[in-house]
Formats: C-alpha cells, structure tokens, sequence
C-alpha cells in the first residue's frame, strides 16, 4: 500500500510536464513541494496504519502473554523450591524470566520465526504449507499442476547463490521427496504443534481466569475462599464461552484498551515495587544469577524451570495472528509496550518478595501480595478482564486452526459461522465452542490448583515452540535457501533452551501435565483416522473412476434421457467420471441437460485470488454440455456459500464457453481418454434476471445479451440474460451453448451428493477393520457435508449410496 501510494505520487506531476511545449521548462519549484507534500503525507498514513494495527494488536496477540504475572511467582514457587533469606532464589528465578522473555518471544519469534510467513499468515500450518510447496511433501490428496500456478507458489529462487549452497538445499528437497517416512514425519510434527494448540485452547481460560480470582483469597478466611473461587471462575468461563457466537467485533471492541491499561498497571506496580522495596533488583538480570540458582536448587530448580516457562504463554500468538496484523505492527506493540512492561512487573515482584520473605508467611500468593492494599480491588477487576481477554484471543484461534484443518483434510466437516461480513477471519464454530467449554469447566473443578494447571499449560506451550523450531530449521534451508549449518545452528540454540523447559514440565507428568498430552492423543487420534480414510476414500475413487467412452458406449443401450436443469456431481476427483455416477446411471438412467462434476478442494496456500479459484473444463464433446468445474481454496480462505456460489459458478461455466475454441473430437475416440484440458477462468459477463415483455430487446450500449427462451406466464415471462462485454466475439455455436446454460439454470439447479460407507476389504487386521468400520464410520456420520448443498432445496437433492471397500 506504501509503495502504491508513493509511486502515485511521484509519477503523477511527470505526466502533466510530459506535455507537449514549445520548448524545455525549468523544475517548477511548487510542483516539487506539491510532491514531496503528496509523499509525506502518504507515508503519515503509512505509519498511522501500522501504528493502528499495533494497538490492535494488543487485544488479540497479547492477552495471554500479559497475564502471565498473575501466576509464574506462585506456580515456581509452589513446592519444588523454598526461599531462603539471602534471595538467592528470588533472583536467580527473575534472572530466568528475564533470560528467558529475551531468548524466545524477543529473538526467536520477533527476529527470526515472524519472517517465516505465507503469504503474510502465520502458524504451524504455514511453516507446513511452506514446506510442501517447497519440497512437494504434502499428503493431501487431488494435488494438481495447475495448483503451482497460483500466485501464492510464486516464490523467490536461490538467484545467485553459489553452487554449494543450492546443491545442499537439493539433496535436503530430495530426500524429503524420496522418502514417505520423512514426509509422514513432517506431517505428524505439524499436526502435534495443531494438537498442543487446541489443548493450549482449552487450558488458558481456566488458568488465567482462575489466577486472575485468585486475588479474592486476600480479602476473606480460607475456608470462605475454597467454596467461592472455583464457583465464580466457572461462572466467568460459562459466560464467555455463551459470548462466543456474538463474534469477536462485537464483544472485543474493548479489548485493546483492557491490556493497554493492564500493561500500564502492572508497570506502574513494578516501578513502584523496585523503587521502595529494592532498587539493586536490576542486578539480578545478571545470567550468574541462573548458574547460582542452579548450583544451590539442583534437582528442585530444575524441576521449577516448569513454572518459570509461564512467562511466556501466549508466545506463538504473535506468528499465529500475523494474518490479521503485519510485522511491524507485532514487533513495535511487543518491543515497545509489551516486553518492558513484563520486565518491570516481574522485577517488581521480585523487588516486594525479597524484602518480605520473613515479615508476609505465606508468600506464595504470587501476584495479589505485592500489590499495594489500596489498589487491590481495582487491580484485581482489571485482571479478570485482562483474563478474559487473554482467554478469548486464544479461544478464536481455536476456532481457525480447526478450521484449516478441516480445509486440509486433516479434520471433519464442522459447521463454520461467520461472525463478520467485513473480517472473513473471525469465525465461531459451536460444536467446538461447546466441547471446549466443558473441558475447561472439568479442568477447573478437577484441580482447583494454578499450580497443576499450570503444569499442564506449561507442557502445551513448549511442546508447540518445539514443533516450531523443527520446522523453522527446514524452512531456512528449503525456503530461503540458507546454509545448513545456520539451520543447525538455529535449532541447537533454540532447541536446546527448550529442551530444558520440556524436560523439566514432562517430569510433572503425575502432576497434571498428562492433561495436554491426553487431549493432544484425542485430537491427534481423530485427525489422523479422518486424514488415513480421506485417503483411502479417494484412492478408491481414483482406481474405480470410469472413463467418458465407457458412458457415451452405455447410452444407446440405457437409453438415457437428458431433464431440464443443472445437475451437480460433488466428487473429490479431478479428473475422470468418479463411480458414483456411474452406480447413479446405470441404476436411473436419466441426468440433466447441463451436467457439471463439482470438485471443491484446498491447496496449500492461506488465500487464492477470485481470478484463480475457477477451473473449468470440458469433460466429453460439445453437444453433451458436461463440465469439470474445480474449486480452489486456501485453507485460510472464505467459503462462498448458496446464492453467491451458484452464480459464482454459472459465470465460470458462461466464461469458459465464451472462450473455448477447442475443436473437441465427437463420438467413441481415444482423444476422449486423455486428461481433459482445465482452463482458469475470472468471469466478466453477469446476467439480468427480470420480469418483461415477450418482445426481444436489443442489448443495452457497451454490451450484448443473450436470452434464453420465455417462461412463464403468457403475458409476463421471466428472462435471464447473460450481459457479455460487447468486445467479445461469440460465434453461434458458443451461443447456443450458453442459452442452453441459462435455460437450465432457469429450470433449477440440483445436487447430487454421494453417501458412501466405507468399509475396510475383507481380509483386513483387526486393527485396520477398527480404523475403518467404526472409528471412521462414526467421524463421517458426525461430519457435515458440503456448506454450498444446504440452500438447496431437499427436493434437489439426490444421495446415491455405495460402499467403499478399502
């Protein structure tokens, strides 16, 4: 937008001096300054925009990473380690947390993992799809050539690299492609970090909402505390979790100014904390302070690093959200805002701990306890909505990362609404929204403790940052074409740090960190059944697909009859008459006069261009007016749904007729075996539906109509037209076949919709026949069907069922 703006400005006062004059004319002074003024100003407006997206920014990434203070004192010092009077613990702990928010948010993810973007998304999925772009590694099926195409492939090449280099990066590309194990790796990597997520989904609402009501111990007995806490947080969870299908605009207008005014709060503590408590706490950033604390805890301190890792939860939200911000918006709101405000009210802590380990008993409250008394009741308001905020950022971020693995095949069909017609990223998924719900309440009432709750997120969050370092270091090498030994490098370094954090969180095992890994094995185990029969499904497919010689051999004998209309043949193939529609022939031999077999599929790609998401093909000869019409989506892509759909779909099927000047051979020839030819298409003809006269009217200056024959009543008749541009040529061949398409669109549009049941072959191992017969069996019954097939009417549509043995 930047640059679009700037080249305007320059470029418009060369025009008017490109005149013609009578001669050569001096620079005139005012049109410089008229150019430079035109400049700045876009650039104003540059920066407002990233400025803008910055604060914004703070409601949606930060939300989680800002609460984090509520909970990491308490969790770190909860039992592994005991406080002593000379604070060498205290100090050693903030020197981690210190340590730790630079290495990993700051250096790994603002420096390094941010610029690893697709196409400007973020996330586990688009460190993946970059790498089955890169290295043709991805296991999703009806990949195509064609897909290679799209601009979002379009990547820049090694250029001038030096041989070595690009020989490094082949052998790597090779071996990834050569080996399925590898890619099954890859592939099972990708959907852990996804699993870890989903379970992070459902462990930050109850953490943070119940640290953040923890604040009310401080104000009544014990016991009064132990029947009030776990209630209220329930009740805070219950109702945001009811908000959900509101939509993020609608309940998050406030929740940038929540975390701006939390983050100067804690800020405000913290220098108020280090100021009149300890104002040497600053030596404490020291990295001796790590290796004293280390020296003395040994095993106990070890075991806290699971604790300290808290601090940075909510981490991967700056690269999972990057879709909805920019770069520089991320790394000015963290650098600037987030970062030092995290420093300050960790040290502040730090600062009110040292000085209060003999005079406070229980100094394990955390949070609550080094905030002034007067302020605690304000404080503590804020920091539930802050919870509520963190909470809700990782909610929808549930919600998108189900809904791309559902895109990509990896997950079932769910019913996805969309929450805003103006931002196509903000969904609500209820069957989701629900099931997260009651893990969250049952997590809160079955521990009732931040200590094993946080345990339990700790694991989650490193499990992911894991995930993410394997897949960076492919994607240095792979994609931006990078020495292997700087990809090495880079995982040693980053891998290691959280190696350590991942080992010390695992050893808690007992102690709630089993809840992550259950909820990931549950997730995980429904992704891969789903993904393994989606294969198997369209593997049958592709080995029982029948070719068009076989249908044009059947039709004398059938007898087939063509009825008015559009008939849809939803099928997973791109090429080939898929079986269902040969069980559906031979069985009721009879299919409309325009017949389209409808593949919708994603590609590896976060958003494909409207003018790149038609592919249209001819599928036999002319006269029998059958189409392919394939449907490319990304899998962070807006799903056209009923009307807006079928129209989409009609002017593809119109443009590619007003195109096609192929000869297609006519009858039983071998030309019909071979692939059909798909053309991408961006329709510029629209049509008029309205209500008129018998009589033909011309069409309108600037374009051509044509009309399809009158239906309806005697007097008034409904017309459809398709209004071409009148710089097209059309010859009457064309013509016809485009007033046919117009005619059966006027009839009425159906669909016909394979029900299969699959069922593994007989013969099959105990194991592949549960798989198959009823782990799969249950996820597809379960499953929605095609979002396009719900506005037609139940009349239209027709289920033809078949088994599948696999």
């Amino acid at each position: 937008m930047d640059i679009e703006g700037r080249a305007g400005a320059f470029f418009s006062p060369t025009k008017i001096r490109d005149k013609p004059s009578s001669g050569k004319r001096s620079p005139n002074f005012s049109e410089l300054n008229t150019e430079a003024g035109v400049h700045d100003n876009r650039t104003n407006k540059s920066w407002r925009m990233v400025l803008t997206l910055a604060y914004q920014s703070l409601g949606v990434v930060y939300g989680d990473l800002a609460t984090s203070p509520l909970y990491v004192y308490k969790n770190t010092f909860a039992e592994d380690i005991q406080h002593s009077e000379s604070n060498e613990e205290i100090f050693g702990v903030l020197s981690f947390i210190f340590w730790t928010l630079t290495l990993i948010p700051l250096l790994k993810y603002v420096f390094i993992v941010l610029r690893a973007d697709d196409n400007g998304e973020g996330g586990t999925f688009a460190l993946y799809s970059l790498l089955c772009r890169h290295a043709r590694v991805g296991l999703l099926p009806s990949g195509q050539l064609a897909d290679e195409e799209l601009l979002g492939y379009k990547k820049s090449d090694c250029g001038a690299e030096d041989a070595g280099r690009r020989g490094v990066v082949c052998i790597v590309r090779r071996e990834l492609e050569r080996r399925q194990v590898l890619q099954r790796i890859l592939l099972v990597l990708a959907l852990i970090g996804t699993c870890m997520v989903i379970g992070d989904g459902i462990l930050t609402p109850a953490i943070s909402v119940f640290s953040a009501v923890s604040g009310l111990e401080l104000s009544m007995s014990k016991e009064q505390h132990k029947y009030v806490e776990v209630p209220v947080a329930c009740v805070i969870l219950i109702c945001l979790f009811a908000l959900q299908h509101y939509g993020t605009h609608r309940v998050g207008f406030l929740f940038a100014p929540i975390v701006v005014t939390w983050l100067l709060c804690i800020s405000i503590i913290g220098v108020y904390n280090i100021i009149h408590w300890n104002p040497h706490v600053y030596q404490a950033l020291s990295p001796y302070y790590m290796y004293k604390f280390l020296r003395k805890t040994q095993r106990s301190g070890w075991m806290s690093l699971g604790g300290i890792l808290l601090c940075i939860t909510g981490s991967e939200a700056m690269f999972a959200d990057l879709g909805h911000f920019s770069q520089l918006s991320i790394k000015i709101a963290f650098s600037f805002l987030v970062y030092p405000s995290l420093i300050l009210a960790y040290m502040g802590q730090a600062a009110y701990l040292s000085k209060h380990h003999i005079i406070e008993s229980d100094y394990r409250i955390g949070f609550y306890v080094s905030v002034p008394e007067k302020i605690r009741w304000p404080v503590l308001a804020i920091a539930i909505l802050a919870a509520v905020v963190g909470s809700q950022a990782i909610i929808t971020g549930t919600f998108s990362i189900i809904k791309q693995c559902s895109s990509l095949g990896c997950f079932p069909k769910v019913k996805i609404i969309h929450t805003s017609s103006k931002v196509h990223g903000q969904i609500y998924i209820p069957e989701i929204n629900w099931t997260l719900m009651v893990l969250c309440l049952a997590v809160t009432i079955g521990f009732r403790d931040t200590k094993r709750m946080g345990n339990a997120s700790g694991l989650a969050v490193i499990t992911v940052m894991l995930v993410t370092t394997c897949l960076m270091s492919l994607v240095i090498v792979l994609c931006w074409h990078k020495s292997i030994i700087l990809a090495v490098c880079f995982i040693l370094f980053f891998g290691t740090i959280e190696a350590l954090y991942f080992s010390a969180s695992l050893i808690k095992f007992l102690e709630g960190a089993w809840v992550p890994i259950v909820l990931s094995l549950i997730f995980m185990a429904i992704m891969c059944i789903w993904h393994y029969g989606t294969i198997k499904k369209y593997e049958f497919d592709v080995q029982n697909k029948v070719s068009i010689n076989w249908l044009l051999q059947l039709g004398p004998n059938l007898g087939i009859v063509r009825v008015k209309g559009i008939g849809l043949i939803h099928t997973d193939l791109v090429s080939g008459i898929p079986a269902i529609f040969s069980h559906f022939v031979t069985n009721l031999p009879a299919f409309h006069q325009v017949l389209v077999f409808l593949c919708i599929k994603s590609v590896p790609v976060p958003y494909v261009r409207p003018e790149e998401r038609f592919l249209v093909g001819r599928v036999g000869p002319k006269e029998y007016r059958m189409y392919r019409c394939i449907v490319r989506y990304g899998y962070r892509d807006f799903h056209k749904d009923d009307i807006e759909f079928e129209k989409d779909l009609v002017f593809s099927i119109a443009e590619f007729i007003r195109n096609d000047h192929s000869a297609t051979p006519k009858g039983n020839t071998p030309e019909l075996e071979k692939e059909e030819k798909m053309s991408v298409v961006r329709s510029g003809i629209r049509f008029q539906e309205e209500d008129e006269n018998v009589d033909d009217k011309p069409g309108s200056s600037g374009s051509r109509e044509i009309q399809s024959p009158l239906i309806g009543p005697e007097k008034k008749k409904k017309k459809v037209r398709f209004v071409v541009p009148e710089s097209s040529k059309i010859d009457a061949a064309s013509r016809e076949e485009m007033r046919e398409l117009m005619e059966a669109r006027e009839a009425g549009m159906a669909f016909i919709l394979g029900h299969s049941y699959v069922k593994s072959k007989s013969g099959s191992g105990l194991f592949r026949r549960f798989i198959i017969n009823f782990a799969y069996d249950f996820l597809r019954r379960n499953s929605r069907g095609p979002s396009y097939a719900v506005s037609i009417p139940h009349a239209s549509t027709l289920e033809v069922g078949m088994v599948y043995h696999v």
